[in-house]
């Protein structure tokens, strides 16, 4: 429940419906594969999975010596699939699938063979989806299965109206009746709704928009069929507003309309036509304006831009990717090239001074201390410490992390800890979004508490998210009571994160799982698409544990036996 960064931070009107005129379906010849997010069934020494889309003839992904194998590719959206090419290493398989999905978890197979004869072969196929699979059932070779180069190909003819759903508003330009830049809302411009963030908002101007009715709308750039428009709502969402398409910015025609409108995420399923779509705002929920995070609109046509490719979920089984143990000797100083500290003042009141790993090290039983003392630093600003009366740090202690050093998205992440426990005492291990260092403020950026203990209270462990929408003491989340100290013995503390959503454990039992689906209905945008990195710190008095008083203990140690990533 912290902020823990040291960084804050006029046309003449046309008829409403034109002709969209279809053109044929071509096989194209770009490889949608190319640099795509990609994961492997197993990888042979050096060999990725990525060096078999990074379109170096160069360079191959090889598998483990064994049937079956597989090679799996993230398209990033829907995507008609029309055919491949495979450039196969001398480690070939005779029989393989090529296979499409929705999920990446239930496999279509669109092309079989059980005669493949190595070299360059170009299947032919028919399918949709996100994700691409090459399943591969014999080897050739008492080798593994060993491809230089996986390349996909779709469909083309945008205007196809039979043609795979897929975004079409993204980074297009977008305008709106009014719109927020101040202090409390700096930015909030329309172009925020259509940059596939959800952590970046539109809002109506404080001086002139807090009325009825206000508008917001996004020009796809040609004109496409549209099927579907997401809306991501801020808490000052509209009751009463109706989605409109236009050829012309100028003449508009209603495909949906409610006067119930409920917040938060609404998904609405349309028909209509037009290279302008708008939601036209009649009534608003409360006293204040209008505010949207997100308003995507789906179809076929347009004149789309790609958005990033979502990374893809952990494999099954999940593999190590990422570890301390810490079994370097006594007084080793965290591994560089896994974590740097963070030096300085802490956030929430708290009172501690963080050092240069000075309060840091291995303790050589296979373990890191992140040592709390009581400790004054000359020259340093605290909340005034009610043990000594002074304002200036009475405390240090350690924070450590990987940013700059290693990141993911989507995981298994655990840690075997000892709490250090007496008053005061706020030991935690959790995640931050990387954007928090590129200008994302928190809680815009996420953070994933994976394990917060109180010193006053000892028997308890917290497991949290926060978000922009939901944050502080409004965080998602859930304690679990062991009956005694966790300060007695080392604890495992998980997180499992995939694309729909968080489960927290400790000691193998499950505390919380938080769905994603579930949030962006009942809460606000889930922000926790995207890379994260590691914190270890221990930290002295806060807002919410309340400071250290004159029954307090020093020094106080958090030992962490390890740091574990599965992906």
């Amino acid at each position: 429940m912290k902020l823990k960064s040291l960084i804050a931070v006029a046309a003449l009107a046309l008829p409403l419906f034109l002709p969209v005129t279809a053109q044929a379906a071509e096989c194209g010849t770009a490889n949608a594969a190319l640099n795509a997010p990609v994961t492997a069934s197993s990888v042979e020494g050096p060999f990725t999975a990525a060096s078999a889309v990074d379109g170096n003839p160069g360079t191959r992904w090889s598998s483990g010596f064994s049937d079956p194998q597989w090679l799996r590719v993230d398209l990033g959206t829907s995507r008609q699939v029309c055919g491949a090419t495979l450039t196969w290493e001398a480690a070939y398989a005779t029989a393989y699938q090529i296979q499409v999905s929705a999920d990446g978890n239930a496999w279509t197979t669109v092309f079989s063979t059980t005669t493949g004869a190595g070299g360059v072969q170009n299947p032919s196929f028919t399918g949709t989806g996100r994700y691409i699979r090459l399943n591969t059932t014999a080897r050739a070779t008492q080798y593994g299965v060993s491809l230089w180069e996986f390349a996909v190909r779709i469909e083309t003819g945008g205007g196809d109206p039979g043609g795979s759903e897929r975004l079409l508003s993204y980074n297009k330009p977008a305008t709106a009746s009014s719109f927020q830049d101040d202090g409390a809302c700096p930015g909030c411009t329309p172009a925020k709704v259509t940059d596939y963030n959800p952590a970046t908002r539109w809002a109506t101007s404080t001086t002139t928009g807090w009325v009825d009715p206000g508008w917001i709308q996004v020009d796809l750039g040609a004109t496409a069929r549209i099927t579907r428009v997401v809306l991501q709502w801020d808490p000052a969402y509209a009751t009463g507003f109706q989605v409109q398409t236009s050829e012309n910015a100028s003449g508009w025609t209603t495909i949906h309309t409610t006067t119930t409108g409920t917040g938060f995420k609404q998904t609405l399923n349309v028909t209509g036509t037009g290279r302008y779509v708008r939601v036209n705002l009649t009534k608003r929920s409360g006293p204040y304006g209008y505010s949207l995070w997100e308003f995507q609109v789906y179809g076929t046509g347009g004149s789309p831009t790609s958005p990033p490719a979502q990374a893809p979920d952990p494999g099954n089984p999940l593999r190590l990717v990422w570890s301390d143990e810490f079994n370097a000797p006594a007084g080793t100083r965290p591994d560089a090239s896994k974590w740097r500290p963070e030096v300085g003042t802490g956030q929430n009141a708290e009172l501690q001074y963080y050092t240069d790993n000075r309060n840091a090290s291995t303790d050589g039983n296979g373990n890191m201390v992140l040592e709390a003392r009581r400790e004054v630093t000359p020259g340093s600003a605290c909340p005034v410490d009610p043990v000594s009366g002074s304002g200036t740090c009475q405390y240090t202690s350690a924070r450590i992390i990987t940013e700059g050093k290693a990141s993911w998205t989507y995981g298994r992440f655990e840690a075997s800890i000892k709490v250090s426990g007496s008053k005061g005492l706020w030991p935690a291990f959790w995640m931050l979004g990387t954007d928090i260092f590129r200008g994302t403020p928190w809680p815009a950026s996420g953070e994933i508490d994976i394990m917060e203990h109180l010193g006053r209270e000892p028997n308890t462990a917290y497991q949290t998210i926060h978000g922009p929408a939901y944050f502080g003491g409004g965080g998602i989340g859930a304690m679990r009571d062991i009956g005694q100290d966790y300060a007695n013995a080392f604890h495992l503390f998980r997180a499992d994160w995939n694309s729909r959503g968080i489960t927290f454990s400790i000691d193998g039992v499950t505390v919380l799982t938080i769905d994603k689906a579930t949030v962006e209905a009942t809460r606000g945008p889930w922000v926790f698409d995207k890379p994260f990195f590691i914190l270890l710190n221990n930290a002295v008095g806060g807002d919410w544990p309340g400071p250290p008083d004159a029954t307090t203990v020093f020094p106080q140690r958090m030992l962490v036996d390890y740091v574990r990533v599965y992906q």
